[in-house]
């Protein structure tokens, strides 16, 4: 349970105020709350399920060293590619 909480808070914390959320807040506005809540609920497990699994695959392929090098390049290459603009 406590690796729920960790989790939990983790992407609580890492989504607040990101453009998914603001995102779901332009879709409420245009189709109400509940329809905007499920359609993020669903959009938002579908993409979680997908990095759960490649990442519980990966745990066993590779080192974890590795994996935190890599998933650490992949926030540098994404974080300029926004600052590009091209994101």
């Amino acid at each position: 349970m406590d690796g729920v909480l960790a989790i939990f808070f983790a992407i609580f914390l890492a989504e607040l105020g990101d453009k998914t959320q603001l995102a779901t807040m332009a879709f409420a506005a245009k189709y109400g709350w509940k329809t905007a809540f499920l359609g993020a609920i669903l959009g938002l497990a579908a993409v979680n399920l997908i990095g759960a699994l490649l990442g519980d695959e990966l745990g066993h392929l590779l080192p974890m060293e590795m994996i935190h090098r890599g998933a650490g390049v992949l926030f540098i290459v994404f974080g300029v590619l926004m600052l590009m603009g091209k994101l």
